[in-house]
């Protein structure tokens, strides 16, 4: 093999390996990634939660697919989407912790989504399962139904994003925690603000189901 042989090989092979981030190279489809974290989805279904068209949501499945990110399967006249290993996940996270610690603007993004989080108490796994042991929690999970079906936490309680008035027929003899996708997901910090409204103590978990999941934590279906 040549010199430039060898250099055009290389070139390709790195290049392969770029391809991967290439495809996560957009706000929507590192959307999906997380999206699809919490369970399998239709195209329909991934269109309605980024208020994409179609068409659009339908070329950004099939650039992660093409990068091996996604697997699909036909039910009828439907397609639906899944992650094809843990290792999208954890590729997805690594990639987000990197923006985190490096872009000081991701701050500011964070904080136009979610608000102001100064009165959201956050929870971690290890304390909310002490907790969940001596019986002073209920466990409230705020996604979708789909999401929900798909797995969610021992016993949790289900009110979906769009129905907090739900919330008010919680038990009140125990403290709340709610929990959603992930560390910026917005759904629990809706529910704790709502709770907080109504004279509530709540706190959020610090992530989401997949972490808990990744982590070992039990899953109920």
């Amino acid at each position: 093999m040549t010199r430039s042989e060898r250099r055009e090989a290389k070139d390709a092979l790195f290049d392969g390996f770029a391809s991967v981030a290439k495809a996560l190279a957009s706000g929507r489809r590192a959307e999906i990634v997380e999206l699809l974290a919490q369970g399998e989805r239709t195209v329909d279904e991934v269109a309605g939660e980024l208020g994409q068209s179609l068409a659009n949501t339908s070329h950004h499945l099939r650039t992660l697919a093409r990068a091996g990110l996604l697997a699909s399967r036909r039910a009828g006249t439907h397609v639906h989407y899944r992650l094809t290993s843990d290792d999208v996940l954890e590729l997805w996270w690594a990639m987000r912790k990197v923006a985190v610690e490096q872009l000081g603007e991701l701050d500011q993004l964070a904080h136009g989504y979610l608000g102001d989080r100064d009165r959201i108490e956050t929870l971690t796994r290890d304390e909310l399962i002490a907790r969940l042991d001596r019986g002073e929690v209920v466990v409230v999970d705020v996604r979708p139904h789909a999401e929900y079906a798909a797995g969610h936490l021992p016993g949790a309680v289900h009110v979906p994003p769009d129905q907090l008035e739900l919330l008010d027929e919680l038990p009140d003899d125990r403290e709340i925690v709610a929990y959603c996708r992930g560390p910026y997901c917005v759904y629990a910090d809706d529910a704790v603000r709502w709770l907080h409204q109504h004279g509530r103590q709540a706190l959020r978990l610090e992530d989401g189901l997949p972490e808990w999941r990744r982590a070992g934590g039990a899953v109920d279906l």
